[in-house]
């Protein structure tokens, strides 16, 4: 943008060269010495000199005289230079930028953590309701109370001997072959709704027994009573009789799978 204010380059060019002001001043010089001899010739025409004033009024005249002047002032426009920042150093541009990061980083982990507490805060209250929820049905509908009865066959604890394995392979010796298998049924579906808490009911029929056992016992209990079941039906069904080994092997190990709570699945 122009500038009003004179440079020092417009200034060294509107100064005269000292020859030339020592030429004025030597103009300066012969002009009083003139006016001086046309005042001393008209004072010695009339007979007297001028005085010291009136020459220093003649030369002060002469040097406010606009054309006799050896300097001038003048405003000249001419475009300001604005100067040139040298560009940072790479290494502060790296601390800006990498502090930029950090704040950036700073901003966004706070709203983050606010969003996660919120959806800690949701977690929390849909598990306490859902919890509530299912309280209340449990309360509201209790379980029902455990069969005495599956289809036609006694399965109440107190129906059945301590030992159960042993007493149906003495059945099973007696040639009573009939009462060591139902003895053996009953006895498993007793042991599997009260020691094993196997939801079996009433009017539940064999193999969805052992579809509930399955989900609820280990492997090898689970193919025990499965075998057991199998046994069974041949005899109770189809009316043929098992093998002696088949059945005896089921007493031998009736007590060892079925006897106690190592036969449930475990907890994890």
């Amino acid at each position: 943008m122009p500038s009003a204010d004179p440079g020092p380059s417009a200034a060294r060019r509107l100064n005269r060269p000292r020859a030339a002001s020592t030429a004025l001043a030597a103009v300066f010089s012969l002009a009083a010495v003139f006016l001086l001899g046309l005042s001393g010739a008209g004072a010695a025409r009339s007979g007297e000199l001028p005085s010291r004033g009136e020459v220093n009024a003649i030369v002060e005249g002469l040097r406010a005289d606009p054309d006799l002047k050896t300097t001038r002032r003048a405003r000249i426009l001419h475009f300001k230079q604005t100067e040139q920042k040298a560009p940072p150093p790479w290494w502060d541009q790296s601390r800006r930028w990498t502090a930029e990061a950090f704040a950036w980083l700073a901003a966004t982990s706070r709203w983050l953590i606010w969003l996660l507490g919120a959806l800690a805060v949701a977690l929390i209250l849909l598990s306490v309701r859902r919890w509530s929820k299912e309280r209340a049905d449990a309360e509201a509908d209790p379980l029902p109370p455990l069969p005495s009865q599956v289809g036609i066959l006694d399965v109440r604890p107190e129906s059945l001997p301590d030992r159960i394995g042993s007493h149906a392979r003495s059945l099973w010796q007696r040639g009573e072959q009939l009462a060591c298998l139902s003895l053996l049924y009953r006895g498993a579906l007793s042991r599997l709704i009260h020691v094993h808490c196997v939801p079996i009911r009433a009017a539940h029929t064999e193999s969805e027994c052992v579809r509930l056992a399955q989900g609820r016992l280990q492997q090898d209990p689970a193919a025990f009573f499965a075998r057991l079941v199998s046994v069974w039906q041949l005899a109770v069904y189809a009316g043929r009789a098992p093998e002696a080994d088949r059945v005896l092997s089921l007493c031998d190990q009736f007590d060892l799978l079925l006897g106690g709570s190592t036969a449930a699945k475990d907890a994890g």
